[in-house]
């Protein structure tokens, strides 16, 4: 009699730990899809900076260590490999394009250029997609943690190696754009 009674304990404690395993890959497999998304537009954003910086340069060409800054931040950015070290060079790369942006302020000539005012016209969709993007991403990664925090998923998730994700936050700087006047 006892030895079916804790085959039943053992059986429901092993089935809901299956249950709780298959929930938490769902949630990271959601996490590593949205960051995906992200990702995409990324690399939008990064193929427009070259063009970008090199409307700027024809016309503000003492400006040397922006266009530098600017072009470092996107390789760095370009190379990063997990989503931490992604999320940590995509703010360096936004301080640097603000930087730009105040750069290009000092010069009228540019800020009526028709190339000049497409990029940016196209920046601004991105940063908005990459903004939508990063609030599903922040969301799924939210719903995630929670997971990964709360017992008795915690005691699953230990045992089988999930962590919890980063969220990707922007900085300060990045929060209070400047306005921007042609």
């Amino acid at each position: 009699m006892w030895g079916w009674i804790i085959l039943i304990i053992v059986a429901v404690i092993v089935v809901a730990g299956l249950g709780i395993y298959n929930n938490l890959v769902k949630n990271r497999v959601r996490v590593k899809e949205a960051f995906s998304t992200i990702d995409v537009y990324l690399k939008k954003r990064y193929d427009l900076i070259p063009n970008l910086v090199e409307t700027v340069k024809g016309y503000a060409t003492h400006e040397k260590e922006t266009f530098e800054n600017v072009t470092k931040a996107r390789n760095v950015a370009m190379a990063a490999t997990d989503s931490t070290e992604k999320i940590q060079a995509n703010k360096q790369l936004t301080g640097s394009l603000m930087n730009l942006f105040a750069v290009a302020e000092n010069y009228p000539e540019l800020k009526a250029n028709v190339n000049f005012l497409d990029l940016q016209g196209n920046l601004s969709k991105l940063e908005e997609e990459i903004a939508f993007s990063r609030k599903y991403y922040n969301g799924t990664v939210r719903e995630y943690n929670t997971m990964v925090q709360q017992v008795p998923t915690k005691i699953v998730a230990m045992f089988t190696g999930f962590k919890e994700e980063p969220f990707f936050e922007t900085e300060e700087i990045s929060k209070n754009v400047p306005e921007v006047k042609f």
